[in-house]
C-alpha cells in the first residue's frame, strides 16, 4: 500500500516530505479533537480518514468538515487585524500575498486568515505578538513594486474610558450637580 506512487513519489516519500516541510499543528489538534469526541484512538481516526480519502467517495465531505473544523482548532491563537498598502489595483492575489507573508515573516500559512483584498489596500488577520523586527521588515517588503506598508488596525469595539462623554452631556452631570442657571 505505501508503494503507490503520487507524482512519481511513494506515499512514504510524500509523508516524509510533508513532515519536513509543513506545520501540522492544526491537523494534529483536529485529529485529537475528533478522536476525543468519538472516544477512539487517534490512529483509528487517522485510519478512517485515510480510508475515506482512498475511497474517493467522501473527499468533498472530508474537505468541507476539515475546513469547518480547522478554524475552531486554531482559535487558541489570538489574531490581530492588519492593513496592507497593496490591493487589487496592484495586481495582488491571495496566493502571492500568502507566499510573501510566509517567506518574509515565517508565519504559518494556516495562520493567515480573513483576507479582504480591496482596490488600494488589503485587510488580513495574523497572529498577535509579531516580533517588532519582523513587523518593521514587512513595512519595507514589496509586492509588484509596492510596499506592504503594514499597519495594525485598531479595534473599534473597545470600551471608551470614563473621560469620554456623550454628545451634549455636561461635565457636572456625572457628579449629579446640575449646571447653575444665571439670571440676568
Amino acid at each position: 500500500m505505501l508503494d503507490n506512487l503520487i507524482d512519481g513519489k511513494s506515499l512514504k516519500e510524500c509523508i516524509q516530505q510533508i513532515l519536513l516541510s509543513e506545520n501540522l499543528t492544526a491537523q494534529h489538534s483536529l485529529i485529537k479533537a475528533i478522536a476525543a469526541e468519538l472516544n477512539i484512538d487517534a490512529i483509528d481516526c487517522a485510519s478512517v480518514l485515510l480510508h475515506l480519502l482512498q475511497s474517493g467517495k467522501a473527499i468533498t465531505l472530508v474537505e468541507k468538515n476539515i475546513s469547518d473544523l480547522l478554524p475552531s482548532t486554531q482559535s487558541h491563537i489570538k489574531m490581530v487585524r492588519y492593513r496592507l498598502g497593496v490591493g487589487s489595483n496592484h495586481e495582488l492575489s491571495l496566493e502571492t500575498l500568502t507566499q510573501v507573508l510566509v517567506e518574509e515573516s515565517g508565519v504559518d500559512k494556516n495562520n493567515i486568515s480573513n483576507v479582504k483584498i480591496q482596490e488600494l489596500y488589503t485587510l488580513v488577520d495574523l497572529p498577535d505578538e509579531m516580533p517588532l523586527d519582523i513587523f518593521q521588515h514587512l513595512k519595507t517588503v514589496e509586492i509588484n513594486q509596492h510596499k506592504l506598508d503594514i499597519r495594525r488596525v485598531k479595534s473599534r469595539n473597545k470600551k471608551r474610558g470614563n473621560n469620554h462623554r456623550r454628545r451634549g452631556q455636561h461635565a457636572n452631570a456625572k457628579s449629579g450637580n446640575k449646571p447653575s442657571s444665571q439670571v440676568i
